[in-house]
């Protein structure tokens, strides 16, 4: 089925799927505003700053800055005002790449490894203390739903056509 096929006014779930969507970014977005806001009382720093700790904390050899930005899904420019932030709180360092005098490589230092991992088990607790109402059956159950949309959303045979 194409989505040219679709007459959403006729569609009996239109009503429901657009009110889950609705629900879906509003619990997202309050989710991510108390962690900001937490992050910034409690560490005195930003989403994108753990963001940027959290994926070298995954890639311990470190990245390529062009590799972080994608891996973020942000722009460079974006990626390297903060990069250059954590390099002079020493969370951080940037080495040259061999071979690429123009290529930069980060990765955490001790002490930024020392920090994100508390940072990251705090992050935790927030996390499950929101979303403490629902038991492990229910977020697992959810779990499926989800992935099952977010592959069926990546499914390029659903594309809109121009």
């Amino acid at each position: 089925m194409n989505f040219k096929d679709i007459d959403l006014v006729q569609e009996p779930n239109s009503k429901s799927s657009l009110r889950l969507w609705i629900r879906l970014l509003k619990s997202s977005r309050i989710i991510e505003n108390k962690l900001r806001d937490k992050l910034r009382r409690e560490f005195s720093t930003t989403m994108p700053r753990f963001d940027v700790m959290a994926a070298l904390f995954r890639f311990e050899k470190g990245l390529k800055m062009n590799e972080l930005s994608k891996l973020l899904m942000v722009s460079n420019g974006n990626v390297t005002g903060i990069v250059d932030r954590l390099v002079k709180d020493g969370l951080i360092v940037r080495m040259s790449v061999a071979g690429d005098r123009r290529a930069f490589e980060v990765r955490l230092t001790k002490k930024g490894h020392q920090e994100f991992s508390h940072q990251a088990q705090q992050h935790e607790a927030w996390v499950d203390e929101m979303l403490a109402s629902f038991c492990e059956k229910d977020s697992e159950e959810l779990l499926q739903k989800l992935d099952g949309l977010i592959s069926a959303l990546s499914d390029p045979s659903l594309e809109v056509k121009k």
